[in-house]
């Protein structure tokens, strides 16, 4: 199915287009929440609690104009939260009675009806690649959001069950491998939905969710072998306000990175089969090569962006902890490995126009790199990241 060149490029929002009421609601919605947040709890908050509250509240409101599903999705994800929180009150013993808590709204059952769901939607894709119709498609994506949603309000609520197992621990959900491949599953999910919209090529889905599916499954068994699930106390070295912007925006980097991978594996896919088998009618199923190859650009180039501030935000934040901006550690090592991969490969995307085939490869072997930076070093190395070990 071709995509004329000039529809490959994202229906990007404009500085000057008509605001919406909805959107001068929204923004109304997210002050509101920033300024009765900060109402409720500013007392416990220090001066980096008070910016992160602000930050997020403005990124959100902006999010939600230059994406408008975004308002929906966080409308709802954050009454289902809330709604969760509300039932628990001071009690953490009611996640075991509350038949809400036990089955659909508490961080565990979250993250159960996520995997269900990206499973669902991984499935829903790779059969549109086989039908005519557009249906399998659809509720392969309306699968992908409401396993984002889940996952989300699971990150959400297991905060709040940090605080009720022990006041003193209160730390953001993303300390530990369990916690982080949850957010890694839905910002890869939340990601590609972004792209799907844009490009209108839905069938993008049967590459993207595989790797997402991937992750669910990775963490299931490491869920039920480890029982990684259970609340510990954070890690002494994890204890700083700088784990929570420097975790989420390495995750975005991650995100990215997953996606242009497996958009180069759909990339191949259709190079193959349009020289073997031009005809055949999963050749014309299979999303155009301009549209793969200018997603995958796309996704590079801001997993690219995100990951470069990360690596910018963990360098100050060892400074702080270790006394050095960089020690050489192998998770530092791989990283910047892992940049120099994906520096390469926009640079000769720039400079020399590189597409097709080669940038497909060089995107998958990406991928294994930033496996290897995420999981392998702390399976097979030793450091002062240590305290991620399987």
């Amino acid at each position: 199915m071709s995509v004329p060149h000039e529809a490959l490029d994202f229906e990007r929002p404009s500085i000057f287009r008509r605001i919406l009421p909805r959107d001068w609601a929204y923004f109304a919605l997210m002050l509101a929440v920033g300024v009765i947040a900060h109402w409720q709890y500013g007392h416990l908050m220090d001066r980096y609690d008070t910016g992160g509250l602000i930050l997020a509240a403005a990124s959100s409101a902006w999010l939600g104009w230059f994406w408008r599903p975004w308002q929906n999705y966080s409308i709802i994800v954050g009454a289902l939260a809330l709604f969760s929180i509300w039932i628990y009150g001071d009690d953490l013993t009611r996640g075991e009675t509350n038949f809400w808590l036990n089955y659909i709204g508490s961080g565990q059952a979250g993250v159960m009806w996520m995997s269900v769901m990206l499973y669902l939607g991984t499935a829903a894709y790779m059969m549109s690649l086989f039908t005519r119709s557009d249906f399998p498609a659809r509720a392969g994506a309306a699968f992908a959001w409401v396993g984002a949603g889940a996952g989300l309000m699971a990150l959400l609520v297991r905060w709040r069950e940090i605080y009720l197992t022990d006041p003193s621990w209160g730390y953001i959900p993303v300390s530990n491998l369990y916690e982080v491949f949850i957010l890694l599953a839905l910002m890869t999910t939340l990601m590609y939905l972004y792209y799907e919209q844009r490009t209108g090529q839905r069938n993008m889905g049967a590459f993207v969710m595989l790797v997402i599916a991937a992750s669910v499954t990775f963490l299931l068994w490491y869920m039920w072998d480890r029982q990684a699930h259970e609340i510990e106390p954070l890690v002494p070295a994890l204890n700083s306000w700088w784990m929570k912007i420097h975790v989420p925006t390495n995750f975005v980097g991650y995100g990215g990175f997953a996606i242009a991978a497996m958009l180069g594996v759909a990339y191949l896919f259709k190079h193959r089969f349009e020289r073997t088998r031009p005809d055949a009618a999963i050749t014309k199923r299979l999303p155009s090569k301009d549209a793969l190859d200018s997603v995958m650009y796309k996704s590079i180039a801001i997993g690219f962006a995100f990951f470069t501030i990360a690596t910018v935000l963990g360098a100050m934040w060892a400074a702080e902890a270790w006394g050095g901006y960089w020690t050489w550690d192998p998770k530092e090592t791989w990283s910047l490995i892992l940049w120099l991969t994906y520096a390469s490969w926009l640079h000769m995307r720039f400079t020399k126009g590189w597409r097709g085939p080669v940038m497909a490869w060089w995107a998958i072997i990406g991928l294994f790199v930033t496996t290897f930076t995420f999981l392998g070093v702390n399976m097979f190395l030793s450091g002062l990241h240590s305290y991620g070990e399987l």
